[in-house]
């Protein structure tokens, strides 16, 4: 019976000593609450799993110089158009060293499969209108002049 006893006073001793405190959940992921520094690592976690790679496109020179042709050229009548709306186009008989306007009358552009028309005879507005010539779809743009 002593040993019972002692057996019990042992374990009365021995669990009084033990502490326990409650548990408090932490997520790991920044979205839900977490640590924002983990979101680099959960973010190339993520990459090292993914079999999708996108497709690779490769370009000839052709191709890529004709698309700069086109951009340049979309930039130039977008100016263009802009000078024209804000009446900056200059008069190449006051400054001759000016280039002349491309939109000295309505004009008309293809680039692509796109053609762009460009109608400058209203007084108050500038009208473009873009026709997909495979699809037939037209967007028309209008810009008022200012000044």
């Amino acid at each position: 019976m002593k040993k019972y006893f002692m057996v019990i006073v042992f374990s009365c001793v021995v669990s009084s000593s033990v502490m326990a405190s409650e548990l408090v959940y932490t997520p790991i992921n920044p979205s839900f609450g977490g640590n924002p520094l983990n979101g680099n690592f959960l973010l190339g976690k993520a990459q090292s799993q993914n079999k999708h790679k996108a497709p690779v496109v490769r370009k000839s020179y052709a191709e890529k110089f004709q698309e700069s042709l086109e951009r340049a050229y979309i930039s130039k009548l977008v100016r263009e158009i802009t000078d024209v709306a804000f009446n900056e186009a200059c008069d190449v008989a006051v400054d001759p060293s000016c280039e002349p306007s491309l939109f000295a009358e309505d004009s008309i552009f293809v680039s692509g499969q796109y053609e762009i028309q460009v109608l400058t005879s209203g007084s108050d507005s500038i009208t473009v209108q873009i026709t997909h010539l495979e699809t037939g779809e037209i967007t028309i743009i209008e810009v008022p002049r200012f000044g």
